[in-house]
């Protein structure tokens, strides 16, 4: 099928962009305004990504070329199955998480909300753009874009502790910006051409261990970003910003926008023919696999909920790492599907412990006795995701674990299948006590009696919950991530898995 031709991918881009102008301009005289602006930006991009949905769902592709920057090098959108995917994803999050950011705000009366909602429109703007890039000059671009939008957003308390945070964040990711650009200048003098293909750019070009080197530089420079150990120190360090932050690092943005350039690097820089070749999938998967356990340790040793829900991401991310590291149909699936089952896991993890600090002020799981029984639909959407996490059936953390277990098969290294089983172990492990405490604790005495919190903050978790659910109950739905995943891995590879 011939590409379409259409400006709808700048679009999806241009209209967060002019929702940050708006915010800005309006947004410090007129709070429903500025709340105004990013509803209707949230819905209007997931309308105008959603009508590219039927063409690329049938094989199609959308392309949106600019100008050369270099020759060979535009600054270009391609919308294929995989650009779809994430946008699709970040787009549907973006609705969810800006009606739990207006209820979070409202109800702590926090300072700078201006400054706030505009990084958060200039932050999903870069994340579209990350989706919808031809090439990786362009991804780099609104890479580079996302890492400084986001900076706003971990300081925002701006006490010292927020600031020193922020600094270790632009510390990390500029630097592992540093080693895209390298990458990219390899990349382009080996190949005159930065742009993605199916079967990969850099076949028959370089010698095999200039490959492997330019390899771990893109491993650092988008690991650092997937928090892979041990590039991942940041992340729990800004767990200092607001929940809302922390769910869009965790599930939205950022990190996904790491573990995003890590597939493309694999899949369509190298391809799948070359990864083998030259023998760089086992380490990447063995390296993912420590991260999974040890991350796993870390956050078994945290009373705070967000620190152990922040080395729970850490964990999760590097399931979509073995996966694309395993190179074979069914881990591939698991990977690219575990990117939208961990998402809506995830952000359901953090909107509850948002909901739990609004409404009781308490951060630490020690502190969490009884609360289950005050805030019972927060807690039981808690227990469904965390159960989730883990692998237990039916949601959807389950569909991704079968199918990293059949990938690890497929690929002759059945010691990944151990490597998941522990992973689940241990997430039980750090998940079971918050639950034990909230619903098989009594409430501390003199503790204030507290309800669910308002519509604001309940409504995001109860659908980002069902969403879970649902994924895991009927994975192949039409639509749903299982079946772009087959999409994409049928471009890919040929093959179903």
């Amino acid at each position: 099928m011939e590409p379409v031709y259409s400006i709808r991918p700048a679009l999806a881009i241009v209209i967060s962009l002019t929702c940050a102008g708006l915010i800005g301009f309006t947004g410090k005289r007129h709070r429903n305004l500025r709340e105004f602006w990013t509803l209707s930006a949230a819905v209007s991009k997931y309308i105008i990504v959603i009508s590219m949905f039927p063409l690329v769902y049938h094989g199609g592709e959308y392309i949106f070329s600019t100008f050369e920057i270099i020759p060979g090098v535009g600054f270009d959108l391609r919308v294929d199955a995989f650009s779809m995917f994430f946008a699709f994803l970040s787009s549907f999050l973006w609705i969810v998480t800006s009606v739990y950011s207006i209820g979070y705000m409202r109800a702590l009366h926090e300072r700078s909300q201006t400054r706030y909602f505009f990084a958060f429109a200039v932050c999903i703007a870069s994340t579209v753009g990350i989706a919808f890039a031809d090439n990786l000059f362009t991804l780099f671009v609104f890479y580079e874009m996302l890492t400084i939008a986001t900076y706003p957003l971990i300081i925002h308390e701006e006490t010292p502790e927020a600031m020193a945070a922020g600094r270790k964040y632009l510390i990390y990711l500029l630097s592992a910006g540093l080693f895209i650009l390298l990458g990219m200048v390899i990349t382009y003098s080996l190949t005159g051409t930065l742009t993605f293909s199916d079967n990969g750019i850099l076949a028959g070009h370089g010698t095999p261990e200039m490959l492997k080197a330019l390899f771990v530089l893109f491993m650092i420079g988008f690991g650092t970003k997937a928090a892979i150990m041990p590039f991942h120190g940041w992340l729990p360090s800004a767990m200092v910003a607001p929940t809302p932050v922390s769910a869009l690092l965790h599930a939205v943005a950022v990190v996904k926008a790491g573990v995003f350039g890590v597939v493309r690097i694999i899949y369509f820089i190298y391809g799948v023919d070359l990864m083998r070749e030259l023998g760089l999938g086992l380490p990447l998967a063995v390296a993912a696999s420590i991260t999974i356990i040890v991350a796993s340790l870390f956050a078994l040793a945290q009373d705070n909920l967000k620190l152990r829900l922040a080395y729970s991401t850490v964990s999760q991310l590097s399931y979509i790492i073995l996966g694309a590291a395993l190179l074979t149909p069914s881990a591939t699936a698991g990977g690219i599907i575990h990117i939208a089952n961990q998402a809506f896991m995830k952000i359901t993890l953090f909107f509850c412990a948002g909901a739990i600090f609004v409404q009781t002020g308490k951060k630490n799981i020690s502190e969490m006795h009884g609360i289950g029984k005050t805030m019972p639909l927060t807690m039981i959407c808690f227990a469904i995701c965390a159960m989730g996490m883990a692998g237990v059936p039916p949601i959807a953390g389950f569909i991704t674990k079968w199918y990293l277990c059949l990938g690890a098969l497929e690929a002759g290294h059945p010691i990944f299948i151990g490597v998941l089983l522990t992973s689940a172990l241990l997430n039980i492990a750090y998940f079971f006590p918050p639950i034990y405490n909230a619903f098989f604790m009594e409430p501390e005495k003199g503790a204030k009696e507290d309800n669910d919190p308002a519509w604001w903050l309940l409504l995001p978790i109860v659908i980002c919950a069902l969403a879970s659910v649902f994924l895991g109950m009927v994975p192949r739905a039409p639509y749903t991530p299982l079946r772009l995943a087959v999409i994409i891995i049928e471009q890919l590879m040929g093959v179903m898995p």
